[in-house]
């Protein structure tokens, strides 16, 4: 099949990302992605390099509390497809190259893709861009500067085709937003005169009340996401499912089944409120 397929190592693209804007690698949290032109860029880049229709976007990542609210809005994009691995205690990211290994080679011998674009730096993924070509696929290497302090030197001699993103390219697709520093001392004060403190929220008296609070505090990005994984799985990702029933439980006490399919269904209502009417 004339297609070109993307697998992408999330772990590399947001470590050596963020080493890019941040000029050192920084958590993964300081990091906003806009997956939208992260996608785009992606696409316009294997087709424009290979000349070839996409097949799909296969995104790699690790994780160790199942999927989080932004793998769940990016597994519900068109033309991508997320495969997880796992975060082992030391925060270390594990079982995604034979992930991607594995996938490489399936479509190949099943010649889903006669070509392969490639955004990684381990070592361990040049067993399936070996066995790729031997089923006659071009795989052409994406990586972020410096490629050669980033990747490994074997999987770039592997390679086809070898290819660099740089600052320009990376600033359009991920934000970088330094945490600030607590300060070392309290600054003196300059005057008497005491400043009134900013009004709080009104306390919620309904699980509904709660509900729309917490929904209005979500990330605009991932509302169709987490209403779509919702209503297919009658779930919500434990980062967002377990600090919700923790803030209902502050203020309710303990729930029950009841309550909390109530609270949970409050909450994506809220959601699809906020969603832009089309």
């Amino acid at each position: 099949m004339d297609r070109v397929a993307v697998f992408v190592d999330a772990g590399y693209f947001f470590a050596q990302g963020s080493a890019i804007l941040a000029g050192r690698k920084t958590p993964r949290g300081d990091v906003s992605p806009n997956f939208d032109k992260i996608l785009d860029a992606l696409e316009d880049f294997a087709t424009r390099t290979t000349k070839l229709p996409l097949l799909r976007i296969y995104w790699y990542d690790g994780t160790s509390t199942g999927p989080t609210p932004h793998h769940v809005a990016l597994a519900f994009k068109p033309r991508v497809k997320v495969r997880l691995g796992f975060v082992n205690t030391f925060g270390q990211q594990k079982g995604v190259d034979s992930l991607i290994v594995t996938d490489m080679i399936t479509l190949a011998r099943n010649r889903c893709m006669c070509d392969a674009v490639l955004m990684s730096g381990d070592e361990d993924t040049r067993v399936g861009v070996q066995q790729a070509q031997e089923f006659g696929v071009r795989v052409h290497l994406l990586g972020l500067t410096p490629c050669r302090g980033s990747q490994s030197q074997f999987l770039m001699q592997e390679a086809d085709t070898t290819h660099e993103w740089g600052k320009k390219e990376i600033s359009t697709l991920l934000t970088y937003t330094p945490r600030l520093a607590p300060a070392s001392a309290p600054a003196p004060a300059v005057a008497s005169t005491p400043v009134p403190a900013a009004p709080l929220s009104a306390s919620p008296k309904t699980l509904s009340d709660l509900a729309k609070q917490a929904a209005g505090e979500v990330d605009p990005s991932l509302l169709d996401g987490l209403i779509k994984n919702y209503a297919s799985a009658a779930q919500l990702p434990p980062t967002i499912d377990r600090p919700l029933i923790g803030r209902a439980g502050k203020s309710f006490g303990r729930l029950d089944p009841k309550q909390l399919k109530e609270l949970r269904n409050a909450f994506v209502a809220a959601m699809k409120l906020r969603m832009p009417s089309k």
